[in-house]
């Protein structure tokens, strides 16, 4: 008992301090965006802190995946009648990993596209344009606003590339993650009541207004005319920030009331983690 309780904790901390070395990294680095700063004598050392930056971000997402698991291991372990226990059960089955995996990569790729990272431009030439060898990448330390430095930029093809940009790097991991975790918790919860189901796809569909606010606009428009969805799709891009903060809490709670579906009356789970 000490030591699942150990694991509990431990798996929190890892996950709390992932995330906060996220934001204390976003804070230094916006540091060095002031162009005057950015000094040809100075432009090594901050190439070198734009390439840590990215092997530190990486190590944030590693303790926060790694947290993540040591947490849900120990809810199933110690199988406590509660609402994260339901969640770690409901997820911790063979077949409700595949489809996390399957959805956490297939709305990543998605995202990837709507929200600019993968880069099909087909009548421009990369090379011919600004002169890139293909294949080819590199760092981009300078110079935007916090969170957009330091940019990877990648030259696939002569029109494909990547442009990976820290915010929406970061974005997509969470956002990715809450909708597999969304989906694999609603094909458990829609075989013992259909009400699970639109309550993922509500989830789903606003964390998709955070890649691209304009596909809203877009969809819209379909039903509401060209003119009005144009209209409609400029209001949501200006409202950007707001769709983020709506979306991820909204991502975050749909899980817990799904999961209301999938428990007994005295709190148990229905679900056999081990099928």
């Amino acid at each position: 008992m000490k030591n699942t309780t150990e694991s509990h904790h431990k798996g929190k901390k890892l996950i709390v301090i992932g995330f906060i070395s996220i934001v204390i990294l976003f804070f230094l680095y916006g540091r060095y965006q002031d162009p005057e700063v950015f000094t040809p004598s100075a432009m090594d050392s901050i190439q070198r802190i734009a390439y840590g930056f990215y092997i530190t971000l990486m190590v944030s997402f590693g303790a926060i995946g790694f947290g993540l698991y040591r947490y849900q291991k120990e809810k199933v372990e110690k199988r406590k009648n509660d609402i994260s226990t339901t969640i770690a059960l409901t997820v911790w089955n063979l077949r409700a990993r595949k489809i996390f995996v399957l959805t956490f990569m297939l709305y990543g790729i998605f995202f990837s596209l709507v929200s600019g990272t993968l880069v099909y431009q087909p009548e421009v030439n990369f090379s011919i344009h600004y002169g890139a060898e293909i294949p080819s990448g590199f760092v981009a330390p300078c110079c935007d606003g916090p969170g957009y430095m330091p940019k990877i930029i990648i030259y696939l093809t002569e029109h494909v590339g990547l442009q990976i940009i820290p915010i929406n790097l970061v974005l997509q991991v969470i956002v990715s993650y809450l909708v597999a975790l969304n989906t694999a918790i609603a094909v458990n919860a829609y075989t013992i009541s259909r009400k699970g189901r639109g309550v993922s796809t509500i989830g789903a569909a606003t964390g998709l207004f955070i890649a691209c606010p304009t596909c809203a606009g877009t969809f819209l428009s379909i039903f509401i005319g060209t003119a009005s969805g144009i209209a409609l799709s400029i209001a949501l891009t200006q409202l950007q920030t707001l769709f983020i903060a709506i979306s991820i809490p909204v991502l975050l709670f749909t899980p817990y009331i799904m999961a209301k579906k999938l428990q007994n009356s005295d709190g148990s789970c229905k679900i056999d983690p081990t099928k």
